[in-house]
């Protein structure tokens, strides 16, 4: 365990000691550490105990907050806790300042130098959790769209975050290969191939228009010819499906996103899952007959409405392949379930979470993740989309267009309730108006500042060393014992990842990330530029900065990593 985290827990069962009534929740209480340069006279870590005690006392915060501090200045804490805090004030409405002393930080500084990337890890294999991550989802009708790529970054942020914080976090597509669309992509297919071979025929008003049709046509007139005009139906849905699936995993493989399962809708229905889940229904006596439609009772589960799973026609619908789905994913012995949906599918959570719970799973188990739409800004005009009249950006032409990494970090860098407007025009710059190239450019710098230091005889053995983990103790200490407020400032916003990655895991608020890596480069660039890295007049303090860099230079490439942004050699 760090020691952050040993002094958190430390604090946390001194409070519980002081207040035995009432049993706490460690994970209720916030912790913060203070990363704002002109607030440091507001302790190193704040927190809001008293706040949560209030509610469960009945008691002023200020007055819980007065106790805690008493007990503090009157030794009621154990002496190990006071040799890492120097003091505790009170603040604002009740919240609580801790002070770190100056062994705390030194004894902070050298771990996380020392655990790297593992001092934000899990500490147990007891707080790992296995969770299954479906994402993208989209019908195999036509090429990845805008939406689809917001919803692949953020599903792929989460699973990288998860895994790195020891958990494990699969990820999983969801091919929706077993309705009506397939069927109509069929007919379209074939009535496109017919005009390449020279019939004069007119694609229906509800087929798929895109030129990836025409494209598609124009494959399968090269590889089969006349025969095309022997195939049935079933044959032009099967090829347009496989195609455009083969097309779709390029795309998502191109935007840095390889799935561990691709799982086929119409698997459900062929093996009987869909059928037998709702058998189980009926025993359960949880579906009903209306109108010559089967309803399942999912208002009894928190619905707003009951929902219709076989039309009158005999026909499934959708949720009767969903039920089945969510039934055989908790099969799987994942412990949680993220579902990450576009916006348009909002009235949707409450029937699956009706569905979860009816099956006798717990529903808590299962969370939803909803994001806005995407438009794209291009030339200072906003694009409309539909893939039915092939008039959408696909997410291939932006790949193409601004490459992966943009790509990835645009779509990340709004709250995904936000509508994204994606600006090609910002996207294309090679300047600090691109965070990309700002964040990359401050990883770069670093590289450059110690190889120019390795340069110079005085910090040659020491910069190798630094770069190579093979710093000695002595050396280790010499830096540790030279840094001044300045590096501390940039120091505690580097612990400060640890905090957002948390917040990930327990939020999903994926956008976090790539906002921290903005501000961490701002504090860089301000750092470099106020600072005099490589000074021979003052050997100790620029090995303690060229300590601090190396320490940045860790935390970008690990947070790089968790974006899947490349980390560059050179700009």
């Amino acid at each position: 365990m760090n020691l952050v985290k040993k002094i958190k827990k430390e604090f946390f069962n001194a409070i519980s000691n002081l207040f035995p009534e009432k049993s706490l929740d460690f994970d209720s209480v916030q912790f913060t550490l203070n990363v704002d340069k002109n607030r440091q006279n507001f302790g190193d870590l704040s927190c809001n105990f008293a706040l949560v005690l209030a509610g469960k006392l009945q008691l002023n915060p200020k007055e819980i907050a007065l106790k805690i501090v008493n007990a503090f200045n009157s030794s009621l804490f154990d002496k190990s806790f006071k040799d890492y805090i120097e003091k505790i004030e009170i603040a604002g409405p009740g919240f609580l300042n801790l002070t770190f002393t100056s062994k705390a930080w030194h004894e902070i500084v050298k771990q996380f130098f020392e655990s790297k990337e593992n001092f934000f890890k899990q500490d147990n294999d007891q707080s790992k959790v296995k969770y299954l991550i479906e994402f993208v989802s989209a019908n195999p009708t036509g090429p990845l769209h805008l939406g689809h790529g917001r919803g692949g970054i953020i599903g792929d942020t989460l699973a990288r975050v998860l895994n790195f914080l020891g958990h494990n976090a699969q990820k999983e597509f969801y091919i929706n290969d077993a309705g009506n669309q397939i069927q109509k992509l069929g007919e379209s297919l074939k009535i496109r191939c017919q005009q390449e071979l020279g019939l004069v025929v007119e694609l229906p008003e509800d087929g798929y228009k895109g030129e990836y049709m025409i494209d598609l046509a124009k494959l399968a007139v090269k590889e089969f010819g006349q025969k095309l005009l022997d195939k049935d139906d079933k044959f032009f849905s099967d090829y347009a499906k496989e195609i455009m699936l083969d097309l779709q995993k390029q795309d998502l493989k191109d935007y840095g996103i390889e799935f561990d399962k691709w799982f086929s809708e119409r698997t459900l229905h062929d093996s009987g899952q869909v059928e037998k889940v709702i058998l189980e229904l009926k025993e359960k006596d949880l579906v009903y007959e209306n109108e010559g439609a089967l309803w399942f009772r999912s208002s009894t589960f928190g619905d707003d409405k009951d929902r219709v799973v076989r039309k009158s026609t005999g026909e499934l619908t959708y949720i009767a392949a969903d039920i089945a789905y969510h039934k055989n994913k908790f099969e799987r012995d994942f412990d949680k379930l993220i579902d990450i949906l576009g916006q348009d599918h909002h009235g949707y959570v409450n029937r699956l979470k009706a569905t979860v719970d009816a099956l006798g799973f717990d529903s808590n188990n299962l969370d939803v993740v909803l994001y806005q739409l995407v438009s794209i800004k291009n030339a200072g005009q906003v694009e409309r989309m539909s893939k039915r009249a092939g008039k959408f950006t696909t997410l291939r032409e932006i790949i193409d267009t601004v490459g992966k990494d943009v790509a990835r970090f645009f779509y990340l860098h709004r709250k995904a309730e936000a509508h994204l407007e994606f600006d090609l025009a910002v996207a294309l710059k090679k300047t600090d108006e691109n965070p990309v190239f700002y964040i990359q450019y401050a990883y770069v710098r670093i590289n450059s500042i110690l190889k120019k230091a390795e340069l110079e005889l005085e910090f040659k053995d020491f910069v190798n060393n630094l770069i190579n983990n093979k710093l000695s103790k002595n050396e280790v200490d010499i830096c540790l014992n030279s840094l001044c407020q300045q590096e501390l400032d940039v120091i505690k916003k580097l612990l400060a990842f640890g905090e957002i990655l948390i917040s990930i895991e327990k939020t999903y608020q994926t956008h976090l990330l790539s906002y921290y890596m903005v501000e961490l480069a701002n504090i860089f660039h301000a750092y470099y530029s106020g600072n005099k890295v490589i000074d021979k007049e003052n050997i100790n303090l620029s090995k303690a900065r060229m300590f601090t860099l190396n320490l940045v230079n860790m935390v970008f490439v690990c947070g790089l990593d968790l974006l899947g942004v490349e980390k560059p050699e050179h700009m």
